[in-house]
């Protein structure tokens, strides 16, 4: 998409969190340098980072203005970093994008085009499973829209695919909780727009830790019944149903293909 060729000014403001991602932030950023849309700007808050981060996020800073590094003073987490990062942005849309995540080449040019032909202000798309050596594990795939009840049953929206117009929605901030505050963030925007639509194409790839998988779901189911609870500030009985739909679904997204590699083996 040529810019010239938009009617509407488009700037993306796309925000990163940062903390000891050394080994990914470089590739991160190089997914951004290298998108056929160009009219954005990279926030980078720094979260304390103790390895090296820093450094390298400062070599893409002098080469290129529209990098920008923001350090916190102290560790706070996901949440305070991106709500820092809502606060310096200058764009129209906001997206986001971890330090040890990719974007493909052409995610915010079919993004912003797929905002502008739906009329949507809250978009999101498919995207792909990676591992530390950016091996492909498998995509995942979206629903064409999602509600507030809908997504309430399960989070499968990826925080890495998502776009937000701002001129809809204003400014906005995460709920800060160390874990979901993504999630928290989708449904606050679901109470004020009909809904989000989905994008089916993978134009992202997410990072899988082989070393955290088992940990982050305890933690995430943990922070799930938590934004229910005190941000959401759901009755009990509606905690219960719509986390046994999380839970259930969870199961059947992670154990069942397990299972049915489990029986091919076996026969």
């Amino acid at each position: 998409m040529n810019q010239t060729e938009s009617r509407v000014p488009v700037v993306v403001s796309t925000i990163m969190p940062l903390h000891n991602a050394a080994d990914f932030v470089e590739q991160a950023i190089k997914s951004v340098l290298d998108q056929t849309f160009q009219d954005w700007e990279l926030l980078i808050i720094d979260d304390k980072s103790t390895d090296g981060s820093v450094e390298i996020v400062k070599s893409f800073v002098s080469s290129d203005n529209r990098i920008k590094l923001i350090q916190l003073e102290q560790n706070s987490g996901a949440a305070v970093a991106r709500n820092t990062g809502f606060e310096a942005a200058k764009g129209r849309y906001i997206a986001f994008l971890d330090s040890d995540d990719i974007w493909l080449p052409e995610k915010l040019e079919k993004q912003i085009h797929f905002m502008q032909k739906t009329a949507c202000p809250f978009t999101y798309t498919a995207y792909g499973k990676i591992n530390e050596q950016g091996q492909w594990l498998g995509k995942v795939g979206v629903p064409e829209d999602a509600t507030y009840k809908s997504l309430l049953k399960t989070c499968f929206i990826g925080c890495l695919t998502v776009m937000i117009d701002t001129a809809y929605f204003g400014k906005v901030t995460m709920p800060l909780l160390r874990k979901r505050q993504d999630y928290g963030l989708w449904l606050q925007l679901l109470k004020q727009a009909e809904k989000a639509k989905g994008l089916p194409e993978v134009l992202a790839h997410y990072r899988v830790h082989k070393a955290s998988i088992s940990a982050n779901k305890l933690h995430t189911a943990t922070y799930t019944w938590r934004l229910y609870r005190e941000v959401e500030n759901l009755s009990l009985p509606a905690s219960i149903y719509y986390f046994s739909h999380y839970a259930v679904r969870g199961f059947m997204r992670h154990r069942l293909p397990r299972l049915a590699r489990a029986f091919r083996i076996l026969h």
